[in-house]
């Protein structure tokens, strides 16, 4: 076993590998930016490093230093974690040709092989596994495009060679489409993983989305530990997750486990990783369902391999007892898998919540600000993956996640009943969180009936009860999008012998904002002033909602533009956000450009 363990990552994941790394005797070495100085994978981690400043291509994505910071500490190991360059085989090159420094992850060429979308599609097609009928190689340019557009049958899919979680992948529903989502999935593509290539395939319209965690050491031993459910996803990013799953039989459940371990024993594949699949029903199903007959049932394709540990890889381990985390370093170390395939048992039922700081009234914009209440809850059944600690800031420089919330239980209905419980007492101020969302989740219907797809969220759950769910169980004093907080309190008062909790606004900012009726006019004649100067201020500019990065720019100066037209991509806690103009105008200057960072409030676009 290793000596000595470097984590090249940041936040809750980075510390669920340190303690595995603990339990096997191992020293933990931890990595941090300027803005991570006080993070809680540095507190926890038995010494740190700084590598760089706040944006993540200066620091966590400086492979450079990473490994000199690893020959520094004395590391003969480095984890990736996820994100960052947990997907990256040229890192993982660097690190295998580092002498006396272990890649905990699969080998560098496996990676590129099932990294890149094409390649790990042609190794299933060889593996036998079905994939969705769409390109082996990468499209060049529009024109290719529109004729597989015509070839398929429209929707299709752009999507980036290494892309993940909806970053990279456009769906194009017509021909006019074409150009500008090629250009958006290729400048996506190359801002989030360094590679610009991109391929095509058929769009599938509602699917259930389902992945098959899988082990593999150097021994020729491989194993799947089920299945979880990822269906229920946002602009294509998970937000709840469960295993098993609630949509799967137990023939299509082994189909789909032994297609994962095949494909990935084709490629040569060891250490952990996930072989993912959409299901859904089949034409034929349907047809024979209107016609009264016998139905086929569902079909399930081949989508694509992480070549990393996952954030929802709490739900496996908690039905299988099976840390996969532990495995990970054991096998990295060139020890032998220490179960049989008829050894992995799924017992009960598991679901995890993903908590972040997101409003999701606001179509789950980003939230950053400081936790001035952080109570998460305890007690059976309740697992919390988190690094974060009351007081702690989440900024607007990486992800939105504070932390991970696992419930488990019996069988799915007690699950989700343990889990109501869980979401009441975990309390959270300071910021807007998932919480009311996933609260609003276990009285849903549909979701509650395990017959969501990755389409139910954005395509039927209703804004009115988005917003009403945030009024319910959101916190009384969040923060804005710049991180801060309205000048409140909190007290505790008692009535009768019975404790309530009152929310104090202050008064000095309650009488700025409603001047008091002093009979001079004076007061509110300022009030009206000052109104109507922010009206003035903002109507000839487009302003930042919230920190982040530009990553490209649509106008120059002496374009014309119309309300509702695109003059910027701002990215912000991994999220692509389209900046529309509100109004229309002559663009008079664009003080920004491509790769600059803004604040919230920070002009972007001037209009005449």
């Amino acid at each position: 076993m290793f000596d000595k363990v470097l984590v090249a990552n940041r936040g809750e994941i980075a510390v669920r590998v340190m303690a595995a790394a603990e339990e096997l005797g191992c020293e933990t070495v931890a990595v941090y930016s300027d803005a991570d100085r006080n993070g809680g994978h540095v507190d926890y981690a038995d010494e740190a490093y700084n590598v760089g400043p706040a944006p993540a291509s200066e620091s966590y994505l400086d492979q450079e230093e990473i490994i000199d910071v690893a020959q520094r500490a004395g590391a003969d190991a480095i984890h990736p974690g996820y994100g960052f360059l947990a997907e990256n085989a040229e890192f993982a090159s660097k690190v295998e040709e580092t002498d006396g420094i272990t890649w905990v992850g699969p080998p560098s060429d496996a990676m590129e092989t099932l990294g890149e979308k094409t390649k790990a599609r042609t190794v299933m097609q060889d593996a036998g596994v079905p994939v969705v009928p769409g390109t082996t190689e990468p499209v060049d340019d529009a024109a290719e495009v529109r004729a597989l557009g015509e070839e398929f049958g429209y929707p299709i899919a752009i999507k980036a060679e290494g892309g993940g979680g909806g970053r990279g992948m456009k769906i194009v529903r017509s021909e006019a489409e074409v150009d500008d989502a090629l250009e958006s999935a290729k400048r996506e593509g190359e801002a989030y993983f360094g590679n610009d290539s991109v391929y095509v395939e058929k769009y599938l319209e509602a699917p259930k989305h389902i992945e098959v965690q899988v082990l593999a050491d150097q021994h020729g031993n491989v194993r799947h530990l089920g299945e979880r459910d990822c269906s229920l996803q946002r602009r294509h990013q998970k937000v709840i997750e469960e295993a098993p799953s609630p949509a799967l039989d137990d023939d299509l459940r082994a189909e789909i486990g032994e297609a994962a371990r095949q494909g990935v024993r084709e490629a040569g594949y060891t250490n952990a990783g996930t072989v993912e699949f959409l299901v859904e029903d089949s034409v034929a199903s349907e047809t024979q369902r209107e016609g009264g007959g016998e139905t086929a049932g569902p079909e399930f394709y081949f989508m694509e391999v992480n070549t990393r540990i996952q954030v929802e890889h709490t739900v496996s381990e908690e039905v299988t007892g099976i840390d996969i985390v532990r495995w990970q370093l054991r096998v990295a170390a060139g020890e032998e898998l220490a179960f049989a395939q008829d050894d992995v048992e799924i017992e009960g039922h598991a679901v995890e919540y993903r908590i972040n700081a997101e409003n999701p009234a606001t179509d789950f914009t980003p939230t950053p600000g400081q936790l001035t209440t952080y109570r998460p809850p305890t007690s059976i059944g309740v697992r919390l993956d988190h690094a974060v600690a009351q007081g702690d800031e989440i900024g607007g420089d990486y992800d939105s996640m504070i932390g991970k919330l696992i419930v488990s239980g019996e069988d799915r209905a007690h699950c989700l009943e343990r889990s109501k419980r869980a979401l009441e007492h975990f309390d959270v101020t300071g910021v807007h969180t998932t919480i009311p969302f996933h609260r609003l989740m276990l009285d849903d219907e549909t979701f509650v009936a395990g017959d969501h797809t990755t389409k139910y969220l954005d395509r039927e759950l209703e804004d009115d009860a988005l917003e009403a769910a945030v009024d319910r169980w959101g916190p009384a004093d969040a923060a804005g999008g710049d991180g801060t907080q309205p000048p409140t309190a909190e007290v505790a008062v008692e009535v009768d012998g019975k404790r309530f909790d009152v929310v104090i606004e202050d008064a000095s900012a309650r009488m700025t904002a409603e001047p008091a009726d002093s009979g001079s006019g004076s007061g509110s004649s300022s009030g009206a002033a000052a109104e109507g100067a922010a009206e003035v201020a903002t109507a000839d500019a487009i302003t930042a909602e919230m920190q982040g990065t530009i990553l490209s720019v649509a106008v120059e100066e002496g374009d014309e533009v119309a309300a509702g037209d695109v003059v910027c991509v701002l990215e912000a806690m991994k999220m692509e956000n389209d900046v529309v103009a509100g109004s229309s105008g002559t663009v008079e200057s664009v003080p920004i450009a491509a790769g600059d960072s803004v604040d919230m409030g920070d002009t972007l676009v001037r209009l005449e």
